[in-house]
């Protein structure tokens, strides 16, 4: 994944997982910089499956669903066990599917191979969601033209009422019914959830890119013959009600939703005849050698 810009270099990449706690991804890591967000929140490692979310940050595995139940998907809330002796590999099996995720960081752009293992025709959503560590001077790119949907915690901000019983309202990126959403600070008390994605033939790859003063942090997602897509978590301190905080969540995605109760057809993935869905997460680093 090159950046393509005058004086960008690439910055090698480490990760380490926490797999016993739900396979989370607790480091991603490169010159000096650490990318993932993390709060210190004890009650993560006493989770169970259907428990509600825990956010200790990092980067969660959300898989069937995002929204709606289980919280953030079944995954996250499981032990996940060893595949091979280095410990690149890891396999979770919940009530529906096993998932399997072998990680090479070998040659610093961190590469993340998935299988899911279902019945033909299961449907599910999948995100990979990373909360970064950014400044208020962060902003969010994505590749090509996407359609952003905007979910009903959007509401407060969309300057007209909310469509009565819709689901989501969609218009383009990246200022949709005028919401900066590439703007990814300071905080301003706003909370709000988005998916982006494009139409057409070139759905089965999606590439979000954060840039933060001379860094910046690509993350690509491919699956062929599925619907795939940016999410986007930009809570500026406005959620939770009771303790606010701010978190940037940019989240590669199978699926155009986030509670795979509100799936239409096209919206969601779906399991072949062969049982098998396999996708790749591809995330490398850059730093800009002039500066930002």
């Amino acid at each position: 994944m090159s950046e393509n810009y005058p004086g960008s270099e690439a910055v090698p990449l480490s990760v380490r997982v926490d797999a016993t706690h739900g396979g989370r991804w607790t480091q991603l890591s490169g010159a000096g910089r650490e990318w993932l967000w993390q709060r210190d929140e004890p009650l993560r490692a006493q989770v169970v499956p259907g428990d509600r979310f825990v956010d200790a940050g990092g980067l969660e595995e959300c898989i069937p669903t995002v929204r709606g139940t289980p919280d953030h998907g079944d995954a996250w809330s499981r032990a996940w066990t060893a595949g091979d002796p280095e410990g690149s590999e890891h396999v979770v099996r919940c009530r529906d599917f096993e998932l399997r995720r072998r990680i090479d960081a070998g040659g610093g752009v961190v590469v993340a191979d998935y299988a899911l293992v279902a019945r033909p025709g299961y449907r599910f959503i999948w995100a990979g969601h990373a909360l970064l560590d950014l400044s208020g001077d962060a902003v969010l790119e994505i590749d090509g033209s996407p359609r952003a949907r905007l979910f009903p915690e959007a509401a407060p901000y969309l300057g007209r009422p909310w469509p009565e019983g819709a689901a989501w309202v969609e218009e383009q990126w990246p200022e949709p019914a005028g919401i900066p959403l590439h703007i990814l600070g300071p905080g301003d008390g706003s909370a709000t959830g988005a998916v982006m994605y494009q139409r057409g033939e070139t759905s089965s790859t999606a590439t979000a890119r954060v840039r933060d003063g001379a860094d910046s942090l690509s993350l690509r997602v491919q699956c062929d013959g599925q619907p795939t897509g940016i999410a986007l978590w930009r809570n500026l301190g406005g959620f939770p009600p009771e303790g606010p905080y701010r978190s940037i969540g940019v989240e590669p995605m199978l699926g155009r939703v986030f509670d795979l109760a509100d799936a239409a057809e096209g919206d969601c993935a779906v399991t072949p005849a062969s049982g098998v869905v396999n996708w790749r997460l591809t995330i490398a680093a850059h730093r800009n050698e002039n500066g930002a």
